[in-house]
């Protein structure tokens, strides 16, 4: 079996790391060189950087921040937030991150995933995708897609978009629950699953996690390739080397360092 890595997310503000809930009220967490260096040497197998208010204030990527970040880690980065163009991709490659994390603007230009993948490898373009749960379900689609930071509902339903996503060539699907972000009430497995069953390619998880069990359930019965976290490896809940040994014990095999 493939294994299934365990990825910790830097949400950055102005420069520092910070978490909050459902996409608000957000705390200070650190700086992101720092934490990425510390969790990678915890045994997080990748790290996400994602710039989280770059697209709502229509600026681009802090380049220097991913530079730092990038000059600290041995493991793979990927960096989103305020990527809208090609140029803007080469950008934050150049400053040393692994694969870039497209959102916002995939869905006002799909191309843009085509362009970025053509150029840099379809394993190098992530595309994030915000899900919140609709009201009222819109024939076999429950989750509508958000852009600018979780701001904006979009005309765009989940499992379609994803189906579109991977079609235009992108390698990966960050996949987001804004039901759950931040609340520590578990991932949204039939989120995840659904999107996992609609696509090929691997689907990472993330909001809500809180304890292992959650990642169990999203390794087994969301059939997540990854889950992500944050708050709960910022602020010392849980360590990411424990972490792995107990899904490891439970049956889901895990990557560890030499």
């Amino acid at each position: 079996m493939l294994t299934r890595r365990i990825i910790a997310c830097l949400d950055v503000d102005g420069g520092r790391v910070v978490k909050g809930t459902k996409f608000v009220n957000l705390r200070d967490a650190g700086d992101p060189a720092e934490l990425a260096r510390a969790h990678a040497e915890a045994g997080a197998d990748e790290i996400v950087f994602l710039d989280i208010t770059a697209t709502h204030q229509e600026r681009g990527t802090l380049i220097e921040a991913v530079r730092r970040t990038a000059r600290e880690l041995f493991v793979p980065l990927t960096v989103g937030g305020g990527i809208a163009s090609l140029a803007d991709a080469a950008a934050v490659y150049e400053a040393g991150c692994d694969k870039v994390s497209i959102n916002s603007a995939a869905v006002k230009d799909p191309a843009l995933i085509t362009r970025i993948g053509e150029r840099f490898g379809s394993q190098a373009v992530v595309v994030a995708i915000d899900a919140k749960r609709m009201e009222k379900p819109l024939q076999d689609e429950l989750w509508r897609v958000y852009v600018r930071g979780g701001r904006v509902p979009t005309e765009r339903c989940v499992l379609a978009w994803a189906r579109e996503a991977e079609a235009r060539g992108a390698g990966e699907i960050l996949l987001t629950s804004m039901d759950r972000d931040g609340t520590g009430i578990g991932f949204d497995c039939e989120l995840t699953a659904a999107v996992a069953e609609a696509v090929s390619i691997p689907v990472i998880a993330s909001g809500g996690a809180g304890e292992v069990k959650h990642f169990v359930e999203v390794f087994q019965g969301g059939k997540a390739d990854a889950a992500l976290a944050a708050s709960i490896f910022h602020f010392g809940i849980h360590d990411i080397r424990e972490l792995k040994q107990r899904l490891a014990a439970a049956g889901i095999p895990m990557r560890f360092p030499c």
